[in-house]
């Protein structure tokens, strides 16, 4: 009896205290007329669908993710992989392996997230080209109050990608991703690093300008926060690959 006041108790202070304490549900939506593997990294201890899976072309999937959880998500191209589930993929590759126990190798289009917990609830989201880009992609709030703004990347950042930074298929010969200036030259400039490791040193360069062209609201460069971060309170999120350009 005692263990169950004490439950009760819990339950109340939570209800009075306004604490969120709802899951959020993540929807992986494939509008790309081909496969993608979504690889997902997690933050902390919750994996959400082991690490990666397939998804076909129209195809969708939910993913329920605690408050406080924090990870990402991105698409992974070009992939074969065996019946054990090894193999390795043209973009975003996680260690050769189809659940991936880490992050994916730039360049990829990445869709982070911070989910709220505690008295805030807060969600922070964006849509990131600072490793790169391979596919397109958009995060649609479903619900939820506050801000709640659309972010991603609907531009096709390929098509425009310099010579210097693209990355080629080697089976179809097409370009497959476009990496970033950093993963490109590997210069403080690039990186936001060393001598230009703060918000007053790193501007922007063209390289980044190209991206933040293309696409507006994502992340461009490493302190790009001011137009590509996100936030949002109480909402499931659409993430899409290959969304549909308004």
């Amino acid at each position: 009896m005692a263990k169950l006041s004490s439950i009760l108790m819990l339950f109340f202070i939570f209800i009075t205290s306004g604490i969120a304490v709802s899951a959020t549900v993540f929807t992986l939506q494939n509008s790309c007329p081909y496969t993608v593997w979504p690889g997902i990294l997690s933050g902390n201890s919750n994996t959400l669908g082991d690490g990666g899976f397939p998804l076909t072309p129209g195809a969708s999937v939910q993913l329920t993710a605690p408050p406080g959880w924090s990870g990402r998500f991105w698409a992974r191209t070009g992939c074969s992989f065996d019946s054990s589930g090894h193999g390795n993929c043209v973009t975003g590759d996680c260690g050769g392996v189809l659940k991936c126990i880490g992050g994916g190798v730039p360049p990829t289009t990445l869709a982070e997230f911070t989910v709220g917990s505690g008295d805030s609830g807060k969600d922070f989201y964006d849509v990131s080209l600072v490793d790169g880009y391979n596919v397109e992609m958009g995060i649609k709030p479903q619900g939820g109050s506050g801000d709640c703004k659309y972010a991603g990347c609907v531009a096709d950042v390929n098509t425009v990608c310099p010579s210097e930074l693209r990355i080629m298929d080697p089976h179809t010969g097409i370009i497959a991703a476009c990496k970033s200036a950093c993963a490109a030259f590997n210069s403080p400039e690039f990186c936001c690093t060393g001598a230009h490791a703060t918000p007053q040193t790193c501007s922007p360069t063209h390289y980044s300008a190209m991206f933040k062209n293309a696409c507006p609201s994502a992340y461009s460069y490493a302190y790009d926060d001011a137009t590509s971060t996100f936030t949002c309170s109480g909402s499931n999120y659409l993430i899409t690959f290959c969304p549909t350009r308004s």
